[in-house]
């Protein structure tokens, strides 16, 4: 796990060493344990090293292959590894190291593009040729790893990390107005290659880039060529047949992810994802000595999950726990913004945080519960999906049992709310949420509401359960990697996440959907697979959490008040341009007077604030 970096001269000037420390310094927090540096005329490649498999030398990048014609800096785990070098040795090839690093740049040798559907992990490469003077870069399926870039006329940079982008960038960078509409009106961001600033683009998850490091002529933008290499409704397969299958292709995929020469640990947050890693690394690997961390906030505050947590008391010698609070995130705003880069929609990446930061102190790798919830239907609005496919097959009888169950399960409205939301136009699903929020200012809004279709056009226009998982994995999971990177990379951790084995994914896809939610649950066949292997009381749970905190209170502390009306009542606040400044006021007064629950919404005015005083001001 590391962190890489890359600047291409079109122009074909050489590249400054300078530029290229630069990059790497300003993220060497994913790489504490040794660096790399390559340059070659109008090219340099960066590396910042975390160790994690081969602690020796032997890891370190660029990596050259023995002709020396391949040089090749990597972030991430090729966690098969070890029966890919079998292959490739089968093929004749000669290793030199016991690295996964090696294995990846022989395979490339090997079959070129098409190693990257042989490889089960997560990664961001970029291998430039010597010969053909061409780069070949490109990220994991899902988007566990990142890979952010700038392309100019004259020059491209490449990085693991938007900070390192902008410490060469040479200019003040502009917000992407776009972005911060998805972040306001639908808490979502990184459904497009766009990011918040409006130089920086990301490569997509499974696609791929080819630039040419000489071009004949032209600019950046005619000698690079992005192509997607991986497409989630195309891989398909058939699906599980009973629970037991699922679970023991879950436990293949825990097996391959213990594969370290550190300490590993779990993130435990009291949930059924991060619980049924823990009770199969308890029950099928005999993981006695396992540490998990968690964040608490004390008995009856919302987010707290001790009574779930502590079901694991009497079989774990090793929890830890961490309890955040309005003050510890007071403290953490600053650095929060920065480790990020960019605004987060919500206080439950701050919970993330602090649980890095506790795990800091006794493993270097976690094992997390990501991917799940999209997999498996794991939100609540996915039963809005769910109606809208039985009301669509004509399904009458089953979708009243459905909604019964569910009403009578959680006693809650939201899962039908969003069918209704779901039914409507595209057009009216914007203006809804955007009514919802009730802050956004009618110019922007008027500005942006039509360019949204990634979101009100394919995520909530999703026709039956299938498509709606799929859409999510294209469109909304990836946002949730990306903070889980930065959080356990700020802390120098590499966070590994078994549900998104492509091999896992890609059968529990095709699953029918009474698999999936049946009779007002979600996650049935997980739910089912880990019968008499999980506290009941965690696997039979109707609520879901996740990395939840009492923001609603921390935002009515004296502490806080004071900290939110001085940006909330700023003239720089309200030159943004983005939020009507008397309703967002009149929301906080309410939230004060417990005339409703606004954390989330405050949260997001506060971060935003900071990130244009931080990033843009």
């Amino acid at each position: 796990m590391c962190g890489i970096s890359g600047i291409i001269q079109f122009d074909r000037t050489p590249v400054q060493e300078q530029q290229v420390k630069a990059m790497m310094k300003a993220m060497k927090h994913r790489g504490p344990n040794d660096d790399g540096l390559f340059l070659e005329n109008n090219l340099g490649l960066g590396f910042v090293r975390l160790s994690i498999i081969d602690l020796s030398m032997d890891g370190h990048q660029p990596m050259f292959s023995p002709d020396q014609r391949y040089v090749m800096v990597f972030n991430g785990e090729i966690f098969n590894y070890v029966e890919l070098r079998e292959e490739l040795k089968a093929r004749g090839h000669i290793f030199r190291t016991k690295t996964d690093t090696e294995v990846l740049l022989t395979s490339y040798i090997e079959w070129g593009e098409d190693m990257l559907h042989r490889l089960n992990g997560m990664w961001a490469i970029a291998i430039y040729d010597r010969e053909e003077k061409t780069l070949f870069a490109a990220r994991d399926r899902y988007g566990i790893k990142p890979f952010y870039y700038v392309l100019e006329e004259d020059r491209l940079l490449f990085a693991s990390e938007i900070p390192c982008l902008l410490a060469v960038l040479g200019r003040k960078p502009a917000p992407d107005k776009s972005a911060l509409f998805d972040f306001l009106v639908f808490n979502r961001t990184d459904q497009t290659g766009d990011t918040f600033f409006r130089e920086v683009k990301k490569l997509n998850h499974g696609h791929f880039l080819k630039a040419r490091i000489n071009p004949a002529k032209g600019t950046g933008a005619e000698t690079v060529v992005i192509s997607k290499w991986y497409d989630l409704k195309n891989e398909v397969k058939e699906p599980f047949l009973s629970a037991e299958e699922f679970r023991e292709s879950f436990c293949e995929s825990i097996d391959l992810r213990l594969r370290s020469d550190v300490p590993v640990g779990v993130c435990l947050s009291g949930g059924l994802d991060s619980s049924s890693i823990v009770s199969t690394l308890l029950k099928d690997f005999n993981k006695k000595d396992l540490h998990t961390f968690s964040a608490v906030y004390g008995e009856g505050k919302y987010g707290d999950e001790s009574k779930f947590i502590n079901l694991y008391k009497d079989d774990l010698p090793n929890m830890h726990f961490i309890r955040p609070d309005e003050h510890s995130l007071l403290a953490d705003i600053d650095s929060i913004v920065r480790a990020h880069a960019e605004p987060i929609a919500g206080t439950g990446p701050y919970a993330q945080y602090k649980v890095m930061e506790l795990a800091r102190e006794n493993v270097t790798v976690t094992l997390d519960g990501q991917g799940a919830d999209e997999m498996l239907a794991g939100y609540h609005y996915f039963f809005g999906f769910h109606f809208k496919n039985l009301l669509r097959k004509g399904r009458v009888g089953k979708l009243a049992s459905e909604m019964t169950h569910y009403y009578m399960k959680h006693s809650a409205f939201l899962g039908i709310l969003s069918y209704i939301l779901f039914m409507m136009p595209a057009g009216l699903r914007a203006r809804a949420r955007a009514i919802e929020n009730g802050y956004i200012d009618e110019e922007f809004y008027n500005s942006f509401a039509t360019e949204n279709t990634a979101i009100v056009g394919e995520l909530y226009g999703s026709e039956t359960l299938k498509d709606a998982l799929i859409n999510h994995f294209e469109f909304k999971l990836e946002h949730l990697l990306k903070w889980e990177d930065r959080n356990s990379m700020w802390f120098s951790i590499e966070a590994r996440v078994p549900f998104l084995d492509h091999r896992l994914v890609e059968r529990t896809i095709s699953l029918n959907d009474d698999l999936i939610i049946n009779d007002g649950m979600t996650k049935y066949i997980l739910r089912e697979a880990m019968k008499g292997r999980l506290p009941e009381p965690i696997r039979m749970r109707k609520d879901k959490i996740g990395f939840g905190t009492p923001h609603d209170e921390w935002f009515r502390t004296p502490v806080f008040q004071k900290y939110i009306k001085d940006i909330i009542y700023s003239p720089a606040f309200a030159s943004r341009g983005l939020v009507d400044v008397k309703k967002v006021q009149d929301l906080y007064a309410r939230h004060l007077n417990r005339n409703g629950n606004y954390g989330k919404e405050i949260w997001k005015w506060i971060h935003m604030e900071k990130w244009f005083n931080t990033f843009i001001d």
